[in-house]
């Protein structure tokens, strides 16, 4: 847990001023695509399904099973939109990236 939490840091961190909330549309921030992001595209709600895991690891009860699967879907569909998203800004750029990044690792 202190792993996903440590990748967070660092993966919002090296998306410098291109952090966000949410999907607007007329934002333009840049596709980062270096540090952890060459690794992963989504290296933030990768840790986040890191630190549900290892909840779950160190308590394994039945809220902390549901939180797990609840979160595993809800990141699973923020994750394509998000994709539909960068697509829409980024065009062959980002198809690029998705080519050469795994989504998760």
């Amino acid at each position: 847990m202190a792993a996903a939490l440590g990748l967070t840091l660092v993966a919002q961190a090296q998306m410098g001023a291109s952090w966000r909330i949410g999907l607007d549309a007329r934002a333009r921030t840049a596709l980062v695509q270096s540090g952890v992001f060459a690794r992963s595209r989504n290296p933030i709600f990768l840790a986040m399904r890191l630190m549900l895991l290892g909840l779950f690891l160190a308590a394994p009860q039945a809220v902390t099973l549901t939180l797990l699967v609840a979160g595993e879907v809800l990141m699973q569909v923020q994750v394509r939109l998000e994709e539909a998203y960068l697509h829409g800004v980024h065009g062959e750029a980002y198809v690029a990236y998705r080519a050469r990044v795994p989504r998760w690792l």
